[in-house]
């Protein structure tokens, strides 16, 4: 029988020079992608039983977008027959680019009709994709994103969607552990499917190049949120096929694609497809043994990623697996993690973006409450208050940037060197693209020329696109970002046991809490942010789009910095 296309055409990396095209198939074959006169094939490789393969284009031309197809033995599969849809397209990055990131959090897989839109809202995702659509006529793919960057829970193996569960109950039933819940790779490789097989998402994976990072819901609630919840969940039955199945699928799914081909011909489990020769190559038993390592070794592979993008550059960082615990050392980081981002987090480029799935600055008044629930879990008010603080932060989710003190002080050092022009000429900006908190803001460092800092620091959140707040706890999450800025603040001051951020800053816009995508458009030194929520009117099939927020956030001014040759440009 004849392979099918299962999943995909995604286009992923897209450099200056090189791209690549991921694609999963129902049986072993040969990928071709054609774009213009070039083709590329790669055979498939397999994974507990799936099939799966990664083509590197290249000879393209930075600025001239190549429509492309894909064939599997020859026969053309992309397209499909009769489809509706503009060609999918790779557009190479250039100099000046990207002008455009869309970015966001939190989505779910919920089912596009009006059970899903009244339980989960309409799909950001899915909207823009339509916008997108009624933008291919004429010149107006030309404000299409360059770029996607997914900032974590893609999936939710913890509350999978109806049709998963489905999936579930008749692979294994419900009363095997974990129940509901994914359990290993092959239910994994199931809740993908579901999540990017809509055919306007579909179609917009395979025309903007993404760049993906994991975050809790990916794996479970409160991962690696303290050491007691690491021994809680690894005394679990079930735990070990768990994170096995969901490290190794995330690899396949999202991680390799984040890769440039150089990087990329750097990670070892790549080399070994890479040099294979023959018959399709199984890595099954490869895939689970990284992952396994991965998990109780972090510092022996990395998630963490950078893209160099034009004259601008975005740092991906792990903010869930490299995760130290020990309540006496507690980072965001471990020491290997940190040296590599203090080595990828440099001036001389025109925008320095940051993408880590949970805000970096949350709302003041929320990152004191969790600097404070930090300090007593590690019993610093006594043992008592300490437990009652390490269940108030797994219950709350209290374990963002802030309830890793140490790691929060060490990296907010680092930025504010390359905001002084220290690590080389200061960005125009330094910006946060996060998600995870299921509300959507901007926050600003108040004044940083008092610390002689030369670019405004900036968080940029998004979230969800598809998962909103209920309804009570908005009105709690806009008191930490406003109401209770100060007394929180007042009263961290009186405790000398509490840290006290050196480098102060204010929610300078939100929060909100519609389901969003947001896009930052590049001005120059100046950027424009905007969330597109989606909106679905009762006389068409397809939602649109409407703007729930528009925000100018104003540069430093344009300074010479260094180009790759080391003149000034």
């Amino acid at each position: 029988m004849s392979a099918e296309l299962v999943l995909g055409p995604l286009l992923r990396y897209a450099g200056a020079h090189e791209a690549t095209i991921w694609v999963q198939t129902s049986a072993a074959t040969t990928v071709t992608v054609r774009a213009g006169e070039h083709h590329h094939s790669a055979r498939t490789f397999a994974a507990h039983g799936h099939h799966y393969a990664l083509v590197i284009v290249d000879g393209l031309e930075p600025g001239q977008p190549e429509a492309y197809t894909v064939e599997l033995d020859g026969r053309t599969v992309w397209p499909e027959p009769d489809t509706t849809f503009p060609p999918s397209r790779i557009a190479l990055i250039e100099k000046r680019k990207p002008s455009r990131l869309a970015f966001g959090s939190c989505r779910t897989s919920v089912a596009h009709d009006a059970a899903g839109n009244r339980s989960h809202g309409i799909d950001a995702l899915r909207a823009y994709a339509v916008r997108m659509l009624d933008d291919s006529s004429g010149n107006g793919a030309d404000r299409w994103p360059d770029l996607v960057v997914f900032l974590g829970d893609q999936l939710y193996a913890d509350e999978p969607p109806p049709e998963m569960i489905d999936f579930i109950r008749e692979r294994r039933g419900l009363d095997e552990p974990p129940g509901e819940e994914i359990k290993d790779f092959v239910e994994y490789a199931e809740l993908y499917r579901l999540a990017w097989s809509n055919p306007e998402n579909r179609w917009l994976l395979s025309t903007l190049p993404s760049a993906m990072i994991f975050d809790d819901h990916d794996v479970r609630d409160d991962w690696n949120t303290s050491w007691d919840w690491h021994q809680e969940i690894r005394a679990t039955p079930w735990w070990q096929d768990r994170i096995v199945g969901a490290l190794g699928s995330y690899w396949i799914y999202q991680h390799i694609g984040n890769l440039s081909p150089g990087l990329l011909a750097e990670d070892e489990l790549w080399q070994v497809i890479a040099a294979h020769e023959g018959p399709e190559l199984d890595i099954t038993e490869q895939l689970d043994a990284l992952a396994a390592r991965a998990d109780r070794h972090p510092e022996t592979y990395r998630w963490s990623f950078t893209r160099e993008l034009g004259d601008c550059r975005l740092v991906m960082v792990d903010s869930r697996a490299a995760r130290v615990l020990e309540p006496d050392r507690r980072s965001m980081l471990d020491p290997e993690e940190l040296r590599w981002l203090d080595g990828e987090l440099t001036g001389d480029v025109r925008h320095l973006f940051i993408g880590t799935s949970l805000p970096f600055l949350l709302p003041p008044g929320l990152h004191d409450l969790e600097a404070w629930n930090e300090v007593m879990a590690q019993n610093g008010y006594g043992r008592v208050l300490g437990k009652v603080a390490e269940r108030v932060r797994q219950v709350i989710d209290l374990e963002h940037w802030a309830a890793f003190n140490d790691g929060f002080v060490e990296v907010f050092e680092i930025v504010m060197s390359v905001a002084r022009g220290e690590r080389g000429a200061a960005p125009a900006t330094v910006t946060f693209l996060s998600g995870d908190v299921h509300n959507s803001y901007v926050a600003e460092v108040i004044s940083p020329d008092r610390y002689g800092a030369v670019s405004p620091i900036v968080q940029a959140v998004c979230s969800p696109m598809r998962n909103p707040m209920p309804m009570p706890l908005r009105g709690f999450m806009s008191l930490f970002a406003r109401s209770l800025v100060r007394p929180m603040g007042a009263l961290s001051r009186r405790s000398d046991k509490l840290p006290h951020p050196r480098y102060p800053w204010r929610v300078t816009q939100g929060p909100w809490f519609d389901n969003n995508l947001a896009i930052c458009e590049i001005t120059g030194s100046d950027l424009r942010l905007r969330w597109y929520a989606g909106v679905q009117d009762d006389s068409a099939d397809l939602p649109g789009t409407r703007v729930v927020a528009d925000v100018q956030v104003k540069g430093a001014p344009e300074r010479p910095r260094l180009t790759p040759g080391g003149t000034q440009g």
